[in-house]
């Protein structure tokens, strides 16, 4: 009755196996392919950080303006009107009053003044310069930032691809130990096998299955990562391309010259230097004697019965000069320029330091790259070796010859051989984009 059992159960395994490849083939067709350069392209137009940025460069754009810098004059309008109603009693040296009841009283003035300050130590050329120097800080911010989100997709997506591999390995792991199981069972109806084959079969069986389920969870739980950075339904599903190629010809001397010119993070450094050092301009300006103009126009008019005239009106034109010396301000100016020097020192050391870490990481980076280069030759052959090892262990187990615990250790070794060989690959396909990311010559399409 069991062995009768277990061979139905068999045939069940093997037809929901059948149905499941076969629904997970139509379900592959129908889903999207997505490519890598698809995914960067949506990443770049949809991801919040990037637009976020983008925003604020673009506000650091509208800044950049000869008005904002304090070089164009300010032009102002005014204008006022009112009255009163008042009772009035007035008496004069004679002795007689002059008493007026409901006296009413208006004015009106309106006018244009303009004031221009046309010297004011070059503090406002310093701010242009500054204006213009945060406006690139800022693109170059906003490079750090697409360059960190590209990477990032990057890394995603062939983390799905490694999820995908992982996946198919997994999948034929089970295969094998469906044979086995199949082969334990016509063993056990024969008379030829033990009760005890196949329940260790089984267990094997469902210990791959297991296996199996939790690395396509993972796959899901990458897909929803990927789908995150590209800001779109968390749920959409697709297909990736499942190929890794790695870039073997990477060289350490001239990754660190890209480095030098392009990192956004070294970048940013030397333009904070460079602000640091137009802020002392700007101090400096305050030792310089302030000039400028003004003028304007001014019309007035207003109306009095109780006045000595009772009707007033004046317009015209008015201008002038005003100049300003400082001359003392309590060692405020020297202590300013005293601080801004030392800022001036903080951004030098800032810039050194960024290009020290730049190097520093970049070594560290290469040396992992070379090495797992070297280790994904050794990974390749060993995971040839083990696949021959299992086809070989897989023959003499249907004929009999080997024992069941030797065909589940050559089934372990080519297990662990193809997953070390694809966390290999991985790494090697990380370290490269690290590289590219940290030398600026990532590329971006």
């Amino acid at each position: 009755m069991s062995v009768r059992f277990s061979t139905k159960l068999i045939i069940w395994q093997f037809t929901c196996l059948f149905f499941l490849g076969f629904s997970v083939s139509n379900q592959v067709q129908a889903q999207q392919v997505l490519s890598l350069q698809e995914a960067i392209q949506i990443a770049l137009k949809n991801n919040y950080d990037i637009q976020l940025i983008q925003n604020e460069v673009e506000i650091v754009k509208n800044n950049v303006n000869p008005g904002n810098a304090g070089m164009l004059p300010n032009l102002t309008g005014d204008f006022s009107t009112g009255g009163s109603r008042q009772n009035t009693v007035q008496t004069q040296s004679t002795g007689t009053q002059r008493v007026t009841d409901g006296a009413r009283s208006t004015n009106l003035r309106y006018g244009v003044g303009l004031n221009w300050t046309i010297f004011d130590g070059f503090t406002m050329f310093a701010t242009f310069d500054k204006l213009k120097a945060l406006e690139q800080q800022g693109e170059v911010n906003a490079k750090s930032i697409i360059v960190s989100t590209v990477s990032n997709v990057i890394m995603a997506y062939y983390d799905i691809v490694r999820q995908n591999q992982l996946v198919i390995s997994a999948d034929s792991s089970i295969d094998v130990s469906t044979m086995r199981l199949h082969l334990a069972n016509q063993k056990l109806e024969l008379g030829k096998g033990s009760k005890l084959d196949v329940l260790a079969a089984q267990v094997d069986y469902n210990t791959d299955t297991t296996n199996y389920l939790q690395q396509k969870n993972l796959l899901r739980q990458y897909k929803i990562r990927l789908n995150q950075l590209l800001v779109r339904a968390l749920d959409t599903d697709f297909e990736v391309i499942n190929q890794l190629t790695i870039d073997a010809n990477l060289k350490l001397g001239k990754l660190v010259n890209q480095a030098t010119a392009l990192n956004p993070n070294l970048q940013a450094a030397f333009i904070q230097k460079k602000i640091s050092e137009l802020t002392l301009k700007e101090i400096k300006g305050n030792r310089y004697p302030r000039i400028g103009v003004n003028g304007g126009y001014e019309h007035s008019q207003s109306t009095s019965p109780t006045g000595f005239n009772t009707e007033f009106k004046a317009d015209g034109l008015t201008y002038g000069i005003t100049a300003s010396l400082p001359i003392f301000n309590g060692f405020l100016q020297r202590q300013n320029e005293r601080n801004a020097r030392i800022a001036i020192e903080s951004s030098e050391l800032n810039y050194e330091k960024t290009k020290l870490d730049l190097i520093s990481q970049l070594s560290t980076v290469y040396q992992n790259y070379f090495t797992y280069l070297s280790l994904l030759q050794l990974e390749a052959k060993n995971l040839e070796i083990a696949k021959q090892s299992l086809n070989i262990t897989v023959e003499k187990y249907r004929l009999g010859s080997i024992p069941p615990l030797e065909l589940r250790e050559a089934q372990r070794n080519a297990i662990n051989a193809e997953t070390r060989y694809i966390e290999t690959q991985f790494q090697a396909k990380l370290a490269e984009t690290t590289l590219k990311e940290l030398s600026g010559s990532l590329n971006m399409e």
